[in-house]
């Protein structure tokens, strides 16, 4: 589907000099930029960018039309963009989604000329600087902020119940359950079982604990493998132990999940570092809560989470190269990442950089750690984002489903993996 797509992508929506990009004040040149939502709310990413935007125009004269889009979203808008020409010069796109982008053909590869035009590969982190596209390949993308998934833990509620973090998946399971009231409108995990994102990145780590890889060696999908059912069903239990509000099957891309956790109706959360965000608009400081790598069950692989996070891309036929290559060197420079990844609650994606994205020290400490030892990159193959969509989906049927009151068996859960194994098309 993907690798079919038209590779005409082009920057009808910005203006200037003709790929001369812009060198100097005054340059008459203007970069539409495609900005994912990091924030809390699109006003509030606009509220962070604009200043730095500004900034950014100062220093070059190059001006930048900010458009920020929200995730549910965001890929449909990108694909439509490789098909019709109406781009933007500049885009984010979620790390996961570059081998698939990549094969469009539509986005410039960052060769060792772009690259050195950006200040080198070797500024960057190297687990985040991977993510770029198909191994092998020049990548299509380079990193903007870094993220990883962790366990967010009440304080109070695991001191009163006597309880410490969990270090295995079984004793996360029996401190779920020990912290789930539904009388008092309490349960042990938040979930967002509503987003095919969420689902499909614990299908990948919990397959990934289990021994499983959802492609063989040949990049051809193995979906229905006994350590991809087993982690699945590790995922989706989390419904079926009634553990998370049923009604969390609503839940996308959003605050719900996290506003649930910071308002104290979740004593736990699965979720990367920009959570953050949603914690502290709802009023929950830092020192309420804990953070621990997700553990896996005894004896498993010890991977706490895939290495996530936002890249930078630029359309290959834009008009204005020079200039989106002098935006993409600003955003990921050292200066603009210590002020960036503050509000959007990232880690650095430059190499040597301790973040601060929180003041809390065990915190940024916990999920630089995850990072450093415990990702692991989603598949690096073309046609990554039909899995993300296809196994995505079919595991939100099987939380939906669990949310019910039947709890999916093993052969209920071969048979939805099955079936998004058909849903793919080859890669090439």
């Amino acid at each position: 589907m993907l690798a079919g797509t038209a590779a005409c992508s082009g920057s009808s929506g910005s203006s200037g000099s003709g790929g001369s990009g812009g060198t100097g004040k005054g340059s008459g040149v203007t970069l539409t930029y495609w900005a994912s939502n990091q924030a809390s709310s699109i006003d509030g990413d606009k509220k962070v960018l604009g200043p730095e935007l500004k900034k950014f125009e100062q220093q070059t004269g190059i001006k930048v039309n900010l458009q920020v889009i929200g995730w549910p979203d965001l890929l449909n808008k990108i694909l439509a963009a490789t098909s019709s020409g109406k781009g933007p010069d500049v885009l984010n796109i979620g790390n996961t989604w570059a081998p698939s982008l990549q094969a469009t053909g539509a986005f410039l590869p960052f060769d060792s000329s772009a690259l050195t035009a950006i200040g080198g590969k070797s500024k960057f982190v190297p687990a985040s600087f991977a993510t770029g596209g198909v191994a092998g390949k020049d990548p299509t993308s380079v990193p903007l902020y870094s993220l990883v998934y962790g366990l967010y833990y009440n304080k109070k509620m695991f001191a009163d119940a006597g309880l410490k973090p969990p270090t295995t998946w079984e004793e996360l399971q029996t401190d779920a359950k020990k912290l789930t009231d539904p009388s008092k409108g309490t349960y042990g995990m938040a979930m967002e079982g509503g987003s095919y994102t969420e689902s499909v990145h614990f299908a990948f780590i919990f397959g990934q604990q289990q021994g499983a890889d959802p492609f063989d060696s040949s990049g051809k999908p193995d979906f229905t493998s006994p350590g991809m059912v087993a982690g699945v069903k590790q995922y989706v239990d989390l419904m079926s132990d009634k553990v998370v509000n049923p009604s969390s099957v609503q839940y996308k891309n959003g605050p719900e999940a996290p506003g649930d956790f910071a308002k104290g109706k979740a004593a736990m959360l699965m979720s990367q570092n920009n959570a953050d965000n949603t914690l502290v608009a709802d009023g929950m400081k830092t020192s309420a809560y804990g953070v621990v790598a997700i553990p896996a069950p005894t004896g498993k692989k010890d991977i706490a989470s895939f290495v996530a996070g936002i890249n930078m891309s630029i359309f290959k036929n834009t008009k204005n190269k020079d200039a989106a290559l002098k935006f993409v060197k600003f955003m990921t420079s050292e200066a603009e990442q210590k002020i960036l990844d503050v509000p959007f609650a990232a880690l650095p994606v430059v190499a040597g950089m301790t973040p601060n994205f929180t003041t809390n020290a065990d915190e940024a400490k916990a999920f630089q750690g995850i990072l450093a030892t415990r990702a692991v990159p989603l598949p690096l193959v073309a046609n990554e984002s039909q899995f993300e969509t296809n196994v995505g989906n079919a595991v939100n049927q099987l939380i939906a489903q669990a949310a019910t009151g039947t709890p999916p068996t093993d052969s209920d859960i071969k048979a939805a993996l099955q079936q998004a194994q058909d849903k793919m098309t080859p890669a090439g």
